[in-house]
């Protein structure tokens, strides 16, 4: 028992380690290629894309359809499995690329952008190419194969944002923005078949699919619900702004991905499978999940928080004071996106016990309340859209929380005993960083280095006076990770 509880820690800890060093490099490549991308097309171009957004991802949920995480809380998933799941994946992805090549102009009039029709066109090649990836992902993602997960990734990203860089520079505009995501596309989805080492059949035979359907159908919705909240505000600016005020949120919100998804993407390829492990046993899947809720709430709200207050500085020195106006914007998507690691987790634990129903109206009730928050708040203007938006999605944590805490005996409480001092520390922090450094110097270089090394002084500083467990276990880790290099 100890070998195995062991065993678990060690590969938890290393999905951890590999997941954050790939979403960090990930990121750092997308903020590179995103500033060269940013400096040489406008607002406009990236609005364009960004209307387009919402549709490219249902399509890609679609042809996916949950079977991703059917096939890893399937406990005898074999051959036939993944084989039904890649025809089936497949054949969707092309049914929905016709149906949406020939609703192009639709959307086009919607949006009252003729330019989208073939724009759309072309985009919409991305989910019919991902459509024969699906398999392969399960497979690695089943086996915690997430070292090659990351090379595939940072491989395929550096590919795609030369070529969107290129094509930027070469005057294409928006087309680099779409060619960009297509190489990505393209380059991850060959990866997963080169490294899953799994093959398809040709026999087709769906009948597998039929136990995981009462499951992945939940996760269908759910995920569909889920992009349409992220896109949600993207939608409503569209219809009733115009293309330039799409692009501004647009790059806040990339710029804000860019920060949340490296905790939510470290975590979100090891939660569900660990927690699926350890879940005949309640009182070691309360303490794995204390333990993982912890780590996530010390790295999210520093870096999250931290992000919010070199906002003005990182955005006008990357890409110019053009799009001043997305620092702003940026600021307050960080505040709220600080706590959507955590609600990953908390999902992550209620799709771990089975309960994808449950997962499933979470996220349609909190999808039905942002679209009145927004549709309440559009004549107000942007900003207030946003604010509420982010209201929304902070108050949330709580509702995940009575949905999946009492199921493993986790008290609000001790849930908030676990959370809270990390929350509290990090806004002290950057409220005295964001205090303190402008009276020290107005140079905006000066600021952003002054601001980061600050934050990071105090923030560690305060973790290591106090003796966090947290911190000294992650310290030890890493270091332990370097003497073995």
């Amino acid at each position: 028992m100890k070998n195995e509880k062991n065993s678990l820690k060690e590969k938890t800890a290393r999905g951890l380690f590999w997941g954050g060093i790939s979403n960090g490099v990930q990121q750092l490549l997308n903020l590179l290629f995103g500033i060269f991308l940013a400096r040489l097309l406008t607002p406009d171009d990236y609005g364009m894309v960004g209307m387009l957004s919402i549709f490219s991802l249902i399509a890609s949920t679609l042809q996916e359809s949950g079977f991703t995480a059917a096939l890893a809380n399937k406990k005898d998933a074999g051959q036939r499995d993944y084989n039904a799941v890649f025809w089936f994946s497949t054949l969707m992805g092309a049914t929905l690329y016709v149906i949406l090549f020939f609703c192009a102009p639709l959307i086009a009039d919607f949006y009252h952008t003729p330019e989208l029709t073939p724009l759309a066109r072309y985009s919409f090649l991305g989910f019919l190419i991902s459509s024969t990836g699906v398999a392969h992902y399960a497979v690695m993602f089943r086996q915690l194969k997430v070292k090659q997960n990351a090379i595939l990734t940072l491989t395929s990203l550096t590919l795609s944002g030369v070529t969107g860089v290129a094509m930027a520079w070469c005057g294409m505009a928006y087309w680099g923005i779409a060619t960009q995501s297509l190489v990505y596309v393209a380059g991850v989805t060959a990866l997963r078949w080169h490294y899953s080492g799994w093959r398809p059949t040709w026999k087709v035979d769906f009948r597998p699919l039929g136990g995981m359907v009462a499951f992945s159908s939940r996760l269908l919705v759910t995920n569909i619900f889920q992009h349409i909240n992220y896109n949600l505000l993207s939608v409503v600016l569209g219809r009733f702004y115009a293309v330039r005020e799409v692009g501004f949120f647009n790059q806040s919100n990339k710029w804000n991905y860019m920060g949340f998804s490296v905790i939510q993407g470290m975590v979100q390829g090891v939660a569900q499978p660990v927690l699926r492990q350890v879940d005949e046993d309640p009182g070691r899947q309360l303490r794995v999940f204390r333990k993982m809720l912890r780590f996530v709430a010390f790295v999210s709200f520093p870096c999250l928080l931290g992000l919010a207050i070199v906002a003005p500085e990182l955005i006008t020195m990357a890409i110019t004071d053009k799009w001043a106006r997305s620092a702003d914007l940026l600021q307050m998507l960080c505040v709220g996106s600080a706590f959507i690691p955590v609600q990953n987790l908390y999902s992550n634990l209620v799709v771990s016990h089975g309960r994808s129903d449950t997962f499933m109206w979470s996220v349609i009730v909190q999808g039905v309340v942002q679209v009145g928050v927004a549709l309440a708040c559009c004549r107000y203007g942007m900003e207030a859209m946003v604010a509420c938006y982010t209201g929304v999605n902070i108050l949330w944590t709580f509702v995940w929380h009575c949905l999946a805490g009492p199921g493993i005996g986790l008290r609000l409480r001790d849930a908030l005993r676990d959370v809270l001092p990390f929350l509290l520390i990090a806004a002290a922090v950057m409220g005295v960083t964001g205090l303190t450094v402008p009276y020290l110097t107005d140079n905006i270089y000066a600021s952003l280095v002054a601001k980061v090394v600050m934050a990071a002084v105090l923030y560690t500083g305060i973790m290591a006076a106090c003796r966090v467990q947290t911190f000294r276990e992650s310290w030890a880790y890493f270091h332990r990770k370097k003497q073995e290099e």
